[in-house]
């Protein structure tokens, strides 16, 4: 009967109760009624169903461990004590129903980009380019401990990096303010846009600069000369060109690297990198030599070298030789030539 009364109000509570109530109210239900029972059924001298000795052998039987040091003398107390362990067993299923439930909405959730994040210092990239996103997000997260925010339009139905544990998914209008809300934009170390044409990046700049505009900002665009405008919105953007996404997370870990990239391949900048060869007779036998000489007399810095063999070096060590024939690369305001550089060495 108490097994038929059990099976019953589970089906009634699963009816009327949702969530961790249901295994909640069998729990409740079960010890109440078999403590009552086992008090009707068990010797007065037994001791199992007094208060302070009946919710301790009610954790051990309904968990089937079963200490041992309470037990039922009478055969109406071993049936009590079953209903107690089949109890038990219906209320552990049902715990690890919800639990697996719960677990499989909230991942739900967070693949689908629906779940308000709690990061900061992190990267957020707003907008996504099957292919291209991923080659921009794979650089970011080399950098240890680089943690990234992906956001992307409604199109894009489920997380497409969901085997990135350092990676989280944000879907939604990126222009919008509760995505910025949702990526913790406000507490970012820096935004990545790359929006799918130049007018979209720019309102997405709008959003980015009211939700944090102290953050360090960096677009994409195919027109350059959207540039200005950018900066309209925010005087501390860094534009890059659409095509060189590298610039995009080079950019993101290291502020201030695209005004350098943009000055090296400007002609006329403050500075402009030039190559020349290595002449016979210099007493300059070693890259730091080379160096110190460009340094203190020229202000140049050497960027690479490429031996007799071929093979270019790029920061090579100090210590490296280089012999007679060695191209040199190195950044200056202007050309020093051969004939200027080696004078007097």
């Amino acid at each position: 009967m108490p097994f038929f009364l059990l099976a019953r109000l589970a089906r009634v509570l699963r009816l009327r109760l949702r969530g961790w109530r249901l295994p909640l109210a069998v729990t409740v239900f079960v010890f109440l009624s078999s403590w009552l029972a086992m008090a009707l059924v068990e010797p007065a001298g037994s001791g199992i169903a007094d208060p302070g000795s009946y919710w301790w052998y009610f954790i051990v039987t309904a968990a089937t461990v079963g200490y041992g040091d309470f037990f039922p003398a009478s055969t109406g107390g071993r049936a009590v004590g079953a209903y107690v362990i089949v109890g038990g067993i219906v209320t552990l299923t049902l715990l690890f129903t919800q639990l697996t439930t719960a677990l499989q909405t909230t991942r739900g959730r967070r693949t689908r980009g629906v779940v308000a994040l709690d990061v900061e210092g992190h990267v957020v990239v707003l907008g996504y380019t099957a292919g291209r996103t991923e080659r921009i997000i794979a650089e970011l997260i080399a950098e240890p401990g680089t943690r990234v925010v992906l956001c992307a339009w409604p199109e894009i139905a489920e997380d497409p990096l969901p085997e990135l544990a350092d990676v989280d998914f944000v879907r939604g209008d990126v222009t919008h303010a509760d995505v910025m809300t949702r990526a913790c934009v406000d507490r970012a170390r820096t935004v990545v846009i790359d929006g799918r044409d130049d007018n979209e990046t720019l309102a997405i700049a709008v959003a980015v600069d009211h939700a944090n505009p102290r953050v360090h900002m960096v677009a994409a665009v195919r027109d350059l000369g959207r540039r200005d405008t950018l900066r309209y919105v925010n005087t501390g953007v860094q534009v890059v060109q659409w095509h060189m996404p590298f610039l995009l997370s080079e950019e993101a870990a290291d502020p201030g690297l695209t005004q350098v990239y943009n000055d090296l391949m400007t002609a006329g900048g403050h500075g402009n990198t030039y190559s020349t060869r290595m002449p016979a007779g210099s007493r300059l036998g070693t890259v730091g030599d080379v160096q110190t000489h460009l340094g203190s007399r020229f202000g140049a810095t050497l960027l690479a070298v490429r031996g007799p063999d071929g093979g270019l070096e790029v920061s090579p060590p100090w210590e490296r030789t280089v012999p007679a024939g060695t191209n040199l690369y190195y950044v200056a305001r202007e050309r020093l030539g051969a004939e200027r550089l080696f004078a007097d060495a």
